[in-house]
């Protein structure tokens, strides 16, 4: 017996149809199908792309300020705890500083960098 049997070629009859069809129609028989197939994918898939953004939301959830606050309180054990941040006193104490007595000073710049200062 040899390692290979010779067999045949039987055609099929639908695909010869189909192929001798696709001449005359080339957008219905290959075209429609498709476009078909890209537009049902796209909506079979959108619900499986929900699903993974709401379980990344239930995952991550947004913090309020003061637990964000309690959170920081708790990670700097060394620096003890902190007094919730008023606009207020931000603003009373910025006041307080004097803002009319400053100095103008060039930054040091590297070496071979150009400083704007023309000679």
């Amino acid at each position: 017996m040899p390692a290979f049997e010779s067999k045949t070629f039987k055609p099929n009859p639908l695909a010869a149809a189909y192929r001798a069809n696709l001449n005359r129609h080339p957008f219905l028989l290959f075209g429609f199908p498709f476009v078909f197939t890209i537009v049902a994918g796209s909506f079979f898939l959108t619900p499986a792309a929900a699903l993974r953004y709401e379980r990344h939301d239930r995952k991550v959830q947004q913090m309020s300020r003061e637990e964000a606050l309690s959170v920081k309180q708790k990670g700097n054990s060394g620096e003890g705890k902190r007094k919730p941040w008023d606009l207020n006193e931000e603003y009373y104490r910025l006041q307080a500083k004097d803002l009319d007595d400053w100095e103008q000073r060039r930054v040091k710049r590297l070496k071979g960098e150009v400083d704007g200062i023309v000679k």
